[in-house]
Protein backbone atom coordinates (compact mmCIF):
# COMPACT_ATOMS: atom_id res chain seq x y z
CA UNK A 1 0.00 0.00 0.00
CA UNK A 2 1.77 3.42 -0.97
CA UNK A 3 1.44 5.98 1.76
CA UNK A 4 3.19 9.15 0.01
CA UNK A 5 4.86 10.31 -3.30
CA UNK A 6 8.58 12.58 -2.96
CA UNK A 7 9.07 14.53 -6.14
CA UNK A 8 12.30 15.51 -6.52
CA UNK A 9 11.32 18.40 -9.27
CA UNK A 10 9.22 20.81 -8.84
CA UNK A 11 11.03 22.43 -6.17
CA UNK A 12 12.25 19.41 -5.09
CA UNK A 13 9.87 19.03 -1.77
CA UNK A 14 6.31 18.43 -2.35
CA UNK A 15 4.08 14.95 -1.22
CA UNK A 16 1.71 13.41 -3.50
CA UNK A 17 -0.59 10.48 -3.45
CA UNK A 18 -0.03 7.61 -5.97
CA UNK A 19 -1.48 4.49 -6.52
CA UNK A 20 -0.13 1.34 -6.65
CA UNK A 21 1.11 -0.18 -9.61
CA UNK A 22 2.79 1.27 -12.71
CA UNK A 23 5.76 0.23 -15.03
CA UNK A 24 9.66 -0.79 -14.38
CA UNK A 25 12.57 0.30 -15.34
CA UNK A 26 15.69 -1.97 -15.34
CA UNK A 27 18.65 -0.01 -15.53
CA UNK A 28 21.34 -2.16 -16.03
CA UNK A 29 24.89 -1.29 -13.56
CA UNK A 30 26.56 -4.18 -14.96
CA UNK A 31 26.81 -7.90 -15.28
CA UNK A 32 30.58 -9.00 -14.90
CA UNK A 33 31.87 -11.38 -12.43
CA UNK A 34 31.47 -9.58 -9.10
CA UNK A 35 34.78 -9.53 -6.75
CA UNK A 36 33.78 -9.61 -2.81
CA UNK A 37 34.90 -5.69 -2.34
CA UNK A 38 32.82 -4.40 -4.69
CA UNK A 39 29.75 -6.48 -6.86
CA UNK A 40 29.00 -4.71 -9.44
CA UNK A 41 31.08 -2.81 -12.07
CA UNK A 42 28.88 -0.45 -13.36
CA UNK A 43 28.78 0.71 -17.28
CA UNK A 44 30.57 3.72 -18.18
CA UNK A 45 27.52 5.72 -19.27
CA UNK A 46 24.00 6.07 -21.24
CA UNK A 47 22.18 8.70 -22.29
CA UNK A 48 19.61 9.80 -20.17
CA UNK A 49 15.87 8.69 -20.74
CA UNK A 50 13.86 10.25 -17.86
CA UNK A 51 13.16 13.78 -17.29
CA UNK A 52 11.61 12.91 -13.10
CA UNK A 53 12.80 11.74 -10.06
CA UNK A 54 10.82 10.98 -7.44
CA UNK A 55 10.33 8.18 -4.22
CA UNK A 56 7.28 5.74 -3.61
CA UNK A 57 6.61 4.17 0.05
CA UNK A 58 5.33 0.96 0.12
CA UNK A 59 4.85 -2.00 2.66
CA UNK A 60 8.25 -3.40 1.62
CA UNK A 61 10.69 0.18 1.79
CA UNK A 62 10.90 3.26 -0.16
CA UNK A 63 11.28 2.81 -3.88
CA UNK A 64 13.06 4.86 -7.01
CA UNK A 65 10.82 6.37 -9.89
CA UNK A 66 12.63 7.40 -13.01
CA UNK A 67 9.22 8.90 -14.53
CA UNK A 68 6.61 6.50 -13.73
CA UNK A 69 8.49 3.64 -14.06
CA UNK A 70 10.45 1.87 -11.07
CA UNK A 71 13.91 1.33 -10.74
CA UNK A 72 14.55 -2.26 -10.58
CA UNK A 73 18.24 -3.75 -9.62
CA UNK A 74 20.92 -5.64 -12.38
CA UNK A 75 19.04 -8.78 -11.49
CA UNK A 76 15.59 -7.37 -12.10
CA UNK A 77 14.67 -7.58 -8.15
CA UNK A 78 12.75 -4.23 -7.09
CA UNK A 79 14.45 -0.77 -6.25
CA UNK A 80 13.91 -0.82 -2.65
CA UNK A 81 15.78 0.69 0.50
CA UNK A 82 15.10 0.65 4.05
CA UNK A 83 15.15 4.34 5.11
CA UNK A 84 13.53 7.83 3.45
CA UNK A 85 16.75 9.39 3.77
CA UNK A 86 18.90 6.53 1.73
CA UNK A 87 16.18 6.71 -0.87
CA UNK A 88 16.17 10.41 -1.30
CA UNK A 89 20.27 10.56 -1.47
CA UNK A 90 19.64 7.76 -4.23
CA UNK A 91 17.13 9.70 -5.89
CA UNK A 92 19.68 12.45 -5.86
CA UNK A 93 22.21 10.70 -7.04
CA UNK A 94 19.84 10.08 -10.55
CA UNK A 95 18.50 13.16 -10.46
CA UNK A 96 21.80 14.90 -10.55
CA UNK A 97 22.90 13.40 -13.69
CA UNK A 98 23.09 16.09 -16.87
CA UNK A 99 22.46 14.32 -20.83
CA UNK A 100 24.27 11.67 -19.94
CA UNK A 101 24.03 9.15 -16.67
CA UNK A 102 27.63 8.83 -15.41
CA UNK A 103 26.88 5.15 -13.54
CA UNK A 104 30.54 5.51 -12.25
CA UNK A 105 29.63 8.49 -10.14
CA UNK A 106 26.53 6.71 -8.60
CA UNK A 107 28.13 5.06 -5.63
CA UNK A 108 24.87 4.80 -3.66
CA UNK A 109 22.92 3.05 -6.11
CA UNK A 110 25.62 0.54 -6.40
CA UNK A 111 26.00 0.02 -2.89
CA UNK A 112 22.42 -0.48 -2.97
CA UNK A 113 21.69 -2.83 -5.33
CA UNK A 114 24.89 -4.76 -4.17
CA UNK A 115 22.82 -5.02 -1.06
CA UNK A 116 19.50 -6.05 -2.84
CA UNK A 117 21.01 -8.85 -5.03
CA UNK A 118 23.89 -9.98 -2.82
CA UNK A 119 25.80 -11.39 -5.75
CA UNK A 120 28.63 -12.88 -4.00
CA UNK A 121 25.70 -14.62 -1.44
CA UNK A 122 27.97 -14.01 1.88
CA UNK A 123 25.82 -14.19 4.82
CA UNK A 124 26.45 -11.54 7.85
CA UNK A 125 28.98 -13.32 9.50
CA UNK A 126 31.13 -13.55 6.16
CA UNK A 127 31.02 -10.01 5.29
CA UNK A 128 32.05 -8.85 9.34
CA UNK A 129 35.14 -11.89 8.81
CA UNK A 130 35.90 -10.30 5.37
CA UNK A 131 36.15 -6.88 7.17
CA UNK A 132 37.85 -7.71 9.84
CA UNK A 133 40.83 -9.64 7.85
CA UNK A 134 41.81 -6.26 6.90
CA UNK A 135 43.46 -5.59 9.96
CA UNK A 136 45.95 -8.50 8.63
CA UNK A 137 47.64 -6.32 5.58
CA UNK A 138 45.81 -2.92 7.28
CA UNK A 139 47.68 0.57 5.80
CA UNK A 140 48.76 2.03 8.84
CA UNK A 141 50.13 -1.03 10.56
CA UNK A 142 52.90 -1.67 7.89
CA UNK A 143 55.79 0.91 8.53
CA UNK A 144 59.21 1.84 6.66
CA UNK A 145 62.33 1.82 8.44
CA UNK A 146 63.82 4.31 5.94
CA UNK A 147 63.83 7.14 5.24
CA UNK A 148 63.82 9.23 8.77
CA UNK A 149 61.68 11.49 7.44
CA UNK A 150 59.06 9.07 6.43
CA UNK A 151 59.32 6.91 9.51
CA UNK A 152 58.88 10.13 11.37
CA UNK A 153 55.73 10.88 9.78
CA UNK A 154 54.32 7.80 9.42
CA UNK A 155 54.51 7.68 13.59
CA UNK A 156 53.49 11.35 14.14
CA UNK A 157 50.49 10.93 11.68
CA UNK A 158 48.91 6.86 11.95
CA UNK A 159 50.17 6.14 15.72
CA UNK A 160 47.58 8.48 17.24
CA UNK A 161 45.04 7.19 14.85
CA UNK A 162 46.07 3.55 16.36
CA UNK A 163 46.12 4.47 20.04
CA UNK A 164 42.68 5.96 19.96
CA UNK A 165 41.46 3.03 18.40
CA UNK A 166 42.76 0.66 20.52
CA UNK A 167 41.44 2.53 23.53
CA UNK A 168 37.97 3.14 22.01
CA UNK A 169 37.55 -0.79 21.59
CA UNK A 170 39.93 -1.73 24.36
CA UNK A 171 41.99 -3.74 22.02
CA UNK A 172 45.58 -4.38 21.17
CA UNK A 173 46.76 -3.41 16.80
CA UNK A 174 50.65 -2.80 16.87
CA UNK A 175 52.62 -1.73 14.19
CA UNK A 176 55.54 -3.32 12.82
CA UNK A 177 58.12 -2.86 9.64
CA UNK A 178 58.12 -6.63 9.08
CA UNK A 179 56.91 -7.38 5.65
CA UNK A 180 54.46 -10.05 6.91
CA UNK A 181 53.04 -6.77 9.78
CA UNK A 182 51.77 -6.73 12.74
CA UNK A 183 50.42 -10.00 14.75
CA UNK A 184 47.16 -9.39 15.64
CA UNK A 185 45.57 -10.32 18.77
CA UNK A 186 42.96 -13.02 18.36
CA UNK A 187 40.76 -11.37 21.39
CA UNK A 188 41.15 -7.91 19.13
CA UNK A 189 39.70 -9.79 16.25
CA UNK A 190 37.06 -10.87 18.40
CA UNK A 191 36.17 -7.26 19.90
CA UNK A 192 35.89 -5.96 16.29
CA UNK A 193 34.07 -9.05 15.14
CA UNK A 194 31.48 -8.33 18.13
CA UNK A 195 31.53 -5.06 17.00
CA UNK A 196 30.78 -4.85 13.65
CA UNK A 197 27.94 -7.15 14.69
CA UNK A 198 25.95 -4.60 15.61
CA UNK A 199 25.61 -3.56 12.43
CA UNK A 200 23.05 -4.50 9.72
CA UNK A 201 23.79 -6.24 6.24
CA UNK A 202 23.66 -3.37 4.45
CA UNK A 203 25.45 -1.07 6.95
CA UNK A 204 28.36 -3.81 6.61
CA UNK A 205 28.70 -3.74 3.07
CA UNK A 206 28.94 0.22 3.38
CA UNK A 207 31.76 -0.54 5.44
CA UNK A 208 33.38 -3.17 3.45
CA UNK A 209 33.53 -0.63 0.58
CA UNK A 210 34.99 1.84 2.59
CA UNK A 211 37.60 -0.45 3.88
CA UNK A 212 38.31 -1.54 0.48
CA UNK A 213 38.70 2.13 -0.62
CA UNK A 214 40.82 2.85 2.66
CA UNK A 215 43.09 -0.45 2.40
CA UNK A 216 42.39 0.03 6.66
CA UNK A 217 40.37 -1.14 8.48
CA UNK A 218 41.36 1.13 11.29
CA UNK A 219 40.94 4.28 9.26
CA UNK A 220 37.22 2.81 8.27
CA UNK A 221 36.38 2.53 12.07
CA UNK A 222 38.07 6.02 12.71
CA UNK A 223 35.73 7.91 9.86
CA UNK A 224 32.56 5.45 10.70
CA UNK A 225 33.13 6.52 14.50
CA UNK A 226 33.14 10.11 13.58
CA UNK A 227 36.92 10.29 14.86
CA UNK A 228 37.87 11.41 11.05
CA UNK A 229 36.77 13.61 8.43
CA UNK A 230 36.21 11.98 5.08
CA UNK A 231 39.57 13.98 3.77
CA UNK A 232 41.38 12.75 6.97
CA UNK A 233 40.75 9.40 6.45
CA UNK A 234 41.82 9.49 2.84
CA UNK A 235 44.80 11.88 3.17
CA UNK A 236 46.38 9.24 5.79
CA UNK A 237 45.40 6.22 3.70
CA UNK A 238 47.93 7.96 1.05
CA UNK A 239 50.46 8.99 3.28
CA UNK A 240 53.47 7.61 1.57
CA UNK A 241 52.27 8.16 -1.65
CA UNK A 242 51.58 12.31 -0.65
CA UNK A 243 55.13 11.52 0.90
CA UNK A 244 56.57 10.57 -2.41
CA UNK A 245 54.60 13.21 -4.48
CA UNK A 246 56.27 16.48 -2.65
CA UNK A 247 59.63 15.01 -2.47
CA UNK A 248 59.28 13.53 -6.84
CA UNK A 249 56.66 15.56 -7.65
CA UNK A 250 53.59 14.04 -9.89
CA UNK A 251 51.52 14.06 -12.58
CA UNK A 252 49.31 16.98 -11.38
CA UNK A 253 45.55 16.13 -13.50
CA UNK A 254 45.91 12.70 -12.74
CA UNK A 255 46.73 12.76 -8.86
CA UNK A 256 43.48 15.16 -8.48
CA UNK A 257 41.67 12.96 -10.02
CA UNK A 258 42.20 9.69 -8.30
CA UNK A 259 42.05 12.08 -5.06
CA UNK A 260 38.61 13.24 -5.59
CA UNK A 261 37.71 9.61 -6.39
CA UNK A 262 38.86 8.15 -3.64
CA UNK A 263 37.18 11.01 -1.89
CA UNK A 264 34.09 10.61 -3.56
CA UNK A 265 33.74 6.64 -3.01
CA UNK A 266 34.88 6.74 0.65
CA UNK A 267 32.00 9.50 1.67
CA UNK A 268 28.99 7.68 -0.31
CA UNK A 269 30.44 4.81 1.72
CA UNK A 270 30.25 6.37 4.64
CA UNK A 271 27.26 8.41 4.37
CA UNK A 272 25.60 4.85 3.39
CA UNK A 273 26.70 2.92 6.16
CA UNK A 274 24.80 6.04 8.25
CA UNK A 275 21.91 6.49 6.21
CA UNK A 276 21.37 2.50 6.99
CA UNK A 277 21.98 2.24 10.12
CA UNK A 278 19.11 4.98 11.11
CA UNK A 279 15.45 3.54 11.33
CA UNK A 280 13.70 7.15 11.52
CA UNK A 281 12.16 8.31 8.23
CA UNK A 282 12.78 12.05 7.37
CA UNK A 283 9.52 14.61 8.65
CA UNK A 284 7.53 15.28 5.76
CA UNK A 285 7.12 18.82 7.18
CA UNK A 286 10.94 19.36 6.29
CA UNK A 287 10.63 18.14 2.97
CA UNK A 288 7.48 20.76 2.44
CA UNK A 289 9.57 23.41 4.09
Amino acid sequence: MWRSYFRLRDGGRRLLNRPPGGPTVFVGLGSNTPSPSRAYAPPAERKRFYQNVSITQGEGGFEINLDHRKLKTPQAKLFTVPSEALAIAVATEWDSQQDTIKFYTMHLTTLCNTSLDNPTQRNKDQLIRAAVKFLDTDTICYRVEEPQTLVELQKNEWDPIIEWAEKRYGIEIGSSTSIMGPSIPARTQEVLISHLASYNMWALQGIEFVVTQLKSMVLTLGLIDLHLTVEQAVLLSRLEEEYQIQKWGNVEWAHDYELQELRARTAAGALFVHLCSESTTVKHKLLQE
